[in-house]
């Protein structure tokens, strides 16, 4: 059985792989560059977890029009990356318009182009609250596309194991697998240090205290 795993370099993406080659897959890895503020660290981490996993392949697909038509702080470096405020009600502006639309798109071509079964996103419940993207009516109609738009005998399914877990019980989940959470980047805005500061690092820096455990990754308070 093969399966695609999109891989960004991030925690739940890293687990997720984890994940599928526990559940008998071979690892098609597919990462993408969109012109993300911490492109070059998250590819650096995507490549290392890829190696390790001993991934069939390791595929990057370069998404540059989603830099060129901005709206994203990710994307855009004139606009400051929000930060994390409990009391958030709109979207963050670490939203990238219908990034995981285009993302599963592509998923989709490579997963019918190499006779895969299975795609493998790591969307989960703290993500959909604010990027539509992530909720599972939006993963329900990719499906339903899915299901119309690929050729009569593919039966290629959606695979989103997170999607009602929280980032602690991912957390546990990856330590059972051994998961190298020193190879992974979740922060939206540095590379080298974490902000600490973005919703990403929040979650973060909270699954691992809520798990007892000791994050790996440095962030600025604490240099």
């Amino acid at each position: 059985m093969r399966a695609v795993c999109l891989l960004s370099g991030g925690m739940d993406s890293a687990t997720l792989a984890y994940l599928a080659r526990e559940r008998g897959f071979s690892i098609l890895a597919l990462h993408f560059n969109y012109g993300q503020r911490t492109e070059k660290k998250e590819r650096a981490c995507a490549r290392t977890i890829a190696g390790l996993l001993g991934a069939e392949e390791f595929r990057e697909v370069d998404l540059a029009y989603l830099s060129a038509f901005g709206a994203s702080s990710l994307t855009d470096h004139a606009l400051p990356v929000d930060s994390y405020r409990a009391d958030r009600e709109d979207i963050p502006n670490t939203y990238v318009p219908f990034r995981n639309g285009n993302l599963l798109a592509i998923a989709t071509s490579y997963a019918e182009a190499r006779g895969a079964e299975a795609i493998f996103i790591g969307v989960q419940s703290q993500d959909y609250s604010g990027y539509p993207d992530c909720r599972p009516a939006f993963i329900e109609a990719f499906q339903r596309a899915i299901d119309t738009g690929t050729r009569t005998g593919n039966a290629i399914r959606v695979h989103t194991p997170f999607i009602h877990m929280s980032k602690r019980e991912i957390l546990i989940e990856g330590s059972r697998m051994n998961v190298p959470y020193e190879h992974t980047w979740s922060c939206y805005q540095d590379e080298d240090v974490a902000c600490g500061t973005c919703g990403a690092c929040h979650f973060r820096k909270e699954a691992f205290s809520l798990a007892g455990m000791r994050d790996p990754v440095p962030y600025r308070e604490e240099t």
